[in-house]
């Protein structure tokens, strides 16, 4: 493996996109996020409202019957669409034409949501995210890794990861595993850690941002997030997911000296988001 590029401020300042002062909602781009189940509702607030807060003109989350009022009330700014059942998606049906979907926090495993993802993956060619229990839904089902669209970022923490590429058995095969993985099925793959590292191809990068803080419950969600709103702002995927983690770690940095690690929480990262991406326009 050839020694990872770092994601610091030089590489993302090549990347970043300002924006036009003459834009409007209708041009900032509109993201999808497929969430939730019962009692895992919080995710699809996280991921929804940092997805917003990426700077997505329009975001819509696509959730269960049970989760319609939880998302109207926390976040207003987010429209809402319910599936059919009540406390699980089994059906993801909807008429919206979003430049970006994200799927997977919160969702559960349920056999008809399992199906359901088996359907939109084989009729939705919109650019996508990929997290948690969508990722352990794919890792159930790995020939349905074939349906996934070229660049498809993924976004595994270390046991999604083992689940999808397999076991290892030391730094260097993880990453040789996770590289083959890659160019198999031509993904990008987001691994979750300390540090975060993106591996597309051949290629790895390694970001140069975060601390401690971000091992809280939720930090997952946000990033995915985070990316999706960026992909629906016509970044290109690589380019999404580097800005995307590199933001998510900078908001840590910068709440650390009022939060500390132990009181810094998911919603801090989005709270923080605004001043993660004003320090890049200075």
């Amino acid at each position: 493996m050839k020694r990872p590029i770092p994601i610091d401020q030089n590489e993302i300042l090549k990347r970043c996109k300002s924006i036009d002062s003459n834009t409007h909602k209708g041009i900032q781009g509109h993201a999808l996020i497929i969430a939730g189940s019962y009692g895992k509702m919080g995710a699809a607030v996280l991921s929804s409202k940092a997805c917003l807060k990426s700077g997505c003109g329009l975001v819509t989350a696509y959730v269960p019957q049970y989760g319609y009022e939880i998302l109207q009330i926390s976040n207003p700014e987010v429209m809402t669409l319910t599936d059919e059942s009540e406390k699980y998606i089994s059906n993801i049906a909807f008429d919206i034409k979003p430049q970006a979907i994200g799927i997977g926090p919160g969702l559960g495993q349920e056999p008809k949501t399992q199906k359901a993802a088996h359907r939109f993956l084989i009729s939705h060619k919109t650019p996508l995210v990929i997290d948690a229990d969508a990722l352990n839904i794919l890792s159930f089902n790995k020939e349905w890794l074939a349906l996934l669209q070229s660049k498809t970022i993924l976004t595994p923490q270390p046991k999604e990861l083992q689940r999808l590429i397999g076991n290892w058995n030391s730094e260097e095969d993880k990453f040789n595993k996770t590289i083959a993985f890659s160019k198999q099925y031509d993904l990008i793959v987001v691994m979750k850690g300390a540090p975060t590292h993106i591996v597309y191809g051949e290629t790895v990068y390694q970001n140069t941002t975060g601390n401690a803080a971000l091992a809280t419950a939720g930090s997952g969600d946000v990033l995915t997030g985070i990316i999706t709103g960026l992909l629906a702002q016509s970044y290109e995927p690589l380019n999404a997911a580097m800005l995307g983690v590199y933001v998510h770690g900078l908001t840590a940095d910068i709440a650390l000296p009022e939060t500390g690690h132990q009181s810094f929480i998911a919603s801090d990262i989005v709270h923080y988001l605004g001043k993660a991406f004003m320090s890049l326009t200075k």
